[in-house]
């Protein structure tokens, strides 16, 4: 357990933590909690770096303890927010937390000797009296207190209700309450989280007569001074119904050389030896990208298993032109479908056989019948990876893969599929 915070700062997932943290820890295992903010149905990459430290900290002997805002989500955290986030029904908020909680159970091990624990503080603080918070909890913080923290004060020029302003106290409430019921002397989160997790060791000091910690993590940026976890469609999440396993496996892919490694060191298990000989590989042939393909493996296993990226890496190959598409499989295909425009053909035209002309407007291949017409004619379009040089060539059910699919392609990353049905 001691050398849980070396590891993470050797990482460099230590923004910052209190004094006596380290001495704390050289006395044996400690519960630590982060709380995850429930108002989508899924986490995304930017959640990644709390889960993981959560995960380092049963490793190392700890108990994770991961708590689900049910209660606080229908307040909202004002940290790192220029205006009020909207307001969700309690409905949404309990549907969305239940998603979140699956999502957690990827990482962390909730059996054995450091079960991890899953909380969700809607059950304690639903019950709580506005008469029992104000004499329990408001009455140990002042407001001239709460105005130094800085989830309030960047928001005094705008403007923040008192509804957001509360935030703090209850989160602070939150932590007291683990500490007592839950025996939780760590609070973990990002940096931006620093005030509410201070106030809640005020709150323990003071109201319990005990001793609590707090560490947080560093806000990721790239190199490039964007956010970490945006791509062009926006956040990178674990759902695979909001980003399918196949972009998911992408953005890892995709990632910067000069970001790659501080990424292997924040989201794998890997040992820094192994991370610097990986670096080592990489530097002596970037090309070929073998950290950011053994970051991209490691992530997409671990969130979406390893059966669904063996699909999306054979998926990768064939829209990268690197594979034999007679030999692919068709949950392989699946997975290539969901990723490009498809045509649906009924099994009764297929077999009458389908104008290829026809079929690549149908899939937006071509703008018009002349223009496909000229792209066949010099070739341009493929059928399963084969150039078709007949104008006149038409598809019937020998051109199947498996039993539903057949590629098309122009060029070299231009893909279309039909999917008969």
């Amino acid at each position: 357990m001691s050398d849980i915070l070396a590891l993470l700062t050797a990482r460099g997932m230590v923004h910052d933590a209190t004094p006596g943290l380290a001495e704390r820890l050289s006395r044996g295992p400690i519960n630590g909690y982060c709380g995850f903010d429930p108002t989508a149905d899924s986490l995304h990459v930017g959640n990644l770096v709390p889960v993981m430290a959560l995960a380092w900290l049963q490793r190392a002997g700890g108990v994770p303890v991961a708590l689900v805002g049910g209660g606080t989500g229908l307040i909202g955290d004002p940290s790192g927010k220029r205006s009020e986030r909207p307001m969700l029904s309690a409905e949404t908020i309990e549907a969305n937390a239940a998603a979140i909680a699956r999502q957690l159970g990827q990482f962390l091990e909730f059996s054995g000797p450091t079960a991890a624990r899953l909380l969700n503080n809607a059950v304690w603080l639903a019950g709580v009296g506005l008469l029992e918070f104000l004499r329990d909890t408001g009455k140990h913080f002042t407001v001239n207190y709460m105005l130094q923290k800085d989830s309030v004060k960047s928001r005094m020029d705008s403007g923040i209700s008192y509804t957001e302003f509360s935030y703090m106290l209850i989160q602070a409430h939150d932590f007291a309450h683990l500490y007592r019921a839950e025996r939780c002397e760590l609070q973990l989160g990002g940096s931006d989280q620093w005030g509410n997790i201070t106030a809640g060791i005020e709150l323990i000091n003071r109201r319990e007569g005990g001793s609590a910690h707090g560490l947080v993590l560093p806000l990721l940026t790239t190199a490039a001074g964007a956010k970490f976890g945006k791509s062009e469609d926006g956040n990178v999440w674990l759902d695979p119904a909001r980003t399918t396993p196949y972009r998911f496996y992408q953005f890892w892919l995709n990632a910067d050389d000069r970001d790659v490694e501080r990424l292997l060191r924040f989201f794998t298990f890997q040992p820094l030896e192994e991370i610097a000989t990986l670096m080592a590989t990489q530097a002596a042939d970037p090309g070929q990208r073998a950290a950011q393909r053994r970051l991209a493996e490691d992530l997409t296993s671990r969130v979406h298993g390893a059966a669904a990226t063996g699909r999306v890496i054979e998926a990768s190959r064939i829209l990268f032109g690197n594979t034999d598409l007679g030999a692919a499989d068709e949950a392989v295909l699946e997975v290539v479908a969901g990723e490009v425009t498809v045509m649906a053909l009924g099994r009764a035209d297929l077999a009458a056989g389908a104008s290829l002309i026809d079929v690549l407007v149908g899939a937006g291949l071509a703008a018009s019948k002349g223009e496909a017409r000229r792209g066949l004619e010099q070739k341009a379009f493929a059928v399963n990876g084969v150039k078709v040089a007949a104008i006149d060539r038409r598809l019937g059910p020998e051109d199947l893969l498996g039993t539903r699919f057949v590629v098309l392609q122009k060029g070299k990353r231009n893909f279309a599929m039909v999917r008969v049905g």
